[in-house]
């Protein structure tokens, strides 16, 4: 069973996100732990490329409360666990004017895994009429 310990709730307003895919992280055993507790942190996250290999900034995952574990890092940098195909394919999308690759979501279950969006930026008059068709489909409702 999957549960969603972390959401990154503005992606869905400041980008459009063209397409989603999953992948697994690399972490330690404590960091698995605390992220099944739900403690972790996507916001401003976002995937940069090392030699091909996906990688994920920006993210905090707090240390496990009951691990012994002397110098930890909560930035860290960590690898995403992608097929060769996959991966090819997002850093396409990320070469791109304009594009960007950010996590959405970190689900915990068995594995840690995190959603992906290849995202496009929206300009501030975009977000206001995003706002407005929300409102307006809103009212619509109530008076029905």
């Amino acid at each position: 069973m999957k549960k969603t310990v972390a959401e990154n709730r503005r992606a869905r307003h400041d980008y459009d996100i063209l397409e989603t895919t999953e992948a697994g992280m690399v972490l330690t055993g404590p960091e698995v732990k605390s992220c099944r507790m739900g403690r972790v942190n996507i916001a401003g996250a976002y995937v940069s490329f090392f030699q091909g290999v996906p990688r994920l900034k920006g993210v905090n995952i707090s240390l496990y409360p009951y691990a012994r574990v002397p110098e930890y890092d909560q930035h860290r940098e960590r690898e995403l666990l992608l097929k060769k195909r996959e991966a090819e394919r997002l850093w396409s999308f990320a070469e791109q004017k304009g594009c960007t690759v950010i996590p959405l979501a970190v689900t915990a279950g068995k594995y840690v895994k995190v959603l992906l969006g290849v995202a496009r930026g929206r300009k501030k008059y975009d977000k206001r009429q995003k706002i407005k068709e929300k409102d307006i489909r809103r009212q619509i409702r109530r008076a029905c």
